[in-house]
């Protein structure tokens, strides 16, 4: 009797033990997920629970279609309901619990809840899930023959220049070393490189690598990236093959400062030049004074200082300048060319007047001479 007490007594211990174990067990094997059900129909919501993820780790949870745990999400987040998705942080233990709506995926089930993380180093982990009412197809048979893995890390080789700190669009080159763990060769291998900007699903475009990979060996690959005009921020770079996603890279673009210097300047010097092209056209049509002379005060002929500092130290002159002034302009032009020289004084004119011919000059003939005395 005591012996089965005893026995009883363990195998309770012992089911109290276990969970605990089975849990530690996947928290040591890495990230892994927890649904409160399997099932749900569209407007309900499912509680995904989470463990063994990084500490203060930033998550997106999401209902993905055409994907089992086993393969993953071989269509990448285009075939999860982005929409609905939801974020989530980890605590100090790396656990979260958040609720999520179910939606319909845009592909058909079988189903997951697909959690991964958005920044850092990349983790994810997958759960089984029905969408109820949703159309449920075979998945697409894997591409026999070849097969392309990533041998190391990615990178991106280049640097920006003058024009992309002026809003040029930034381009890098996406370097990684592939293998073909295939039976087959694969030969001109058709790579989508997709680049997404914060939790946005990514843009895909197809870039055609020319060369043949047999089994076995490596190929060092180097595809072409290259942003819009002006972006800046955090981006991700990523890599998909037959469906798969191979690698993703973090891009930390810098923000472009040659714009905002440029609308800087342009705000300071268009306002500038427009006051100076106004000042410039009212100076134009403002009436002219009397005379047509437009200085504040008068000057003397040709090109001489004004006359408010002479009239300061000679106010006789200053009186009389004015009269001068008119006379001056309307006397006609002396032929003297020296200032100190009156036209009464002026040797020209002296010269001038000795030398022309006068009417009671001795040797003159046409004038008759007056006698001396009574005729």
């Amino acid at each position: 009797m005591k012996g089965a007490v005893r026995i009883a007594a363990l195998a309770a211990v012992l089911a109290l033990l276990l969970p605990t174990a089975a849990g530690t067990a996947v928290a040591a094997d890495g990230p892994a997920v927890r649904l409160s059900t399997s099932q749900a129909g569209t407007g309900g919501s499912v509680t995904v629970r989470g463990s063994g993820w990084r500490a203060h780790a930033l998550l997106m949870v999401l209902i993905c279609g055409q994907a089992v745990p086993s393969r993953g999400v071989p269509g990448g987040t285009n075939s999860c309901a982005n929409a609905d998705g939801r974020a989530v942080t980890t605590d100090a233990h790396g656990s979260f619990s958040r609720k999520l709506p179910v939606a319909e995926p845009p592909v058909p089930c079988p189903c997951v809840v697909h959690v991964a993380t958005v920044t850092g180093a990349r983790a994810q982990a997958d759960a089984v899930f029905q969408v109820a009412g949703h159309p449920v197809e075979p998945l697409p048979a894997q591409p026999a023959g070849g097969r392309l893995s990533v041998l190391t890390d990615t990178r991106l080789d280049g640097s920006g220049g003058l024009l992309t700190w002026f809003g040029a669009p930034p381009a890098r080159t996406l370097v990684l070393t592939v293998g073909n763990v295939g039976t087959s060769a694969v030969k001109d291998p058709v790579f989508q490189v997709g680049t997404s900007h914060g939790v946005f699903a990514p843009q895909w475009e197809e870039q055609r690598w020319r060369g043949t990979i047999r089994p076995g060996k490596r190929a060092r690959i180097e595809l072409p990236v290259e942003l819009t005009g002006g972006a800046h921020g955090d981006y991700t770079v990523s890599l998909k093959y037959g469906g798969k996603v191979l690698a993703e890279q973090p891009w930390g673009v810098g923000r472009p400062w040659g714009v905002t210097l440029f609308w800087v300047l342009a705000f300071l010097v268009v306002p500038a030049a427009v006051f100076r092209a106004g000042m410039a056209l009212v100076d134009r049509v403002r009436p002219r004074r009397a005379g047509g002379v437009r200085h504040r005060g008068p000057r003397l002929p040709g090109s001489g200082p004004r006359l408010p500092g002479i009239a300061r130290r000679l106010p006789g002159l200053a009186a009389r300048l004015p009269r001068f002034a008119v006379r001056a302009e309307q006397a006609p032009p002396s032929a003297s060319t020296l200032p100190w020289f009156t036209p009464d004084s002026d040797p020209g004119a002296a010269a001038g007047r000795l030398s022309a011919p006068h009417d009671d000059s001795p040797t003159s003939h046409t004038t008759p001479t007056r006698r001396k005395g009574p005729p």
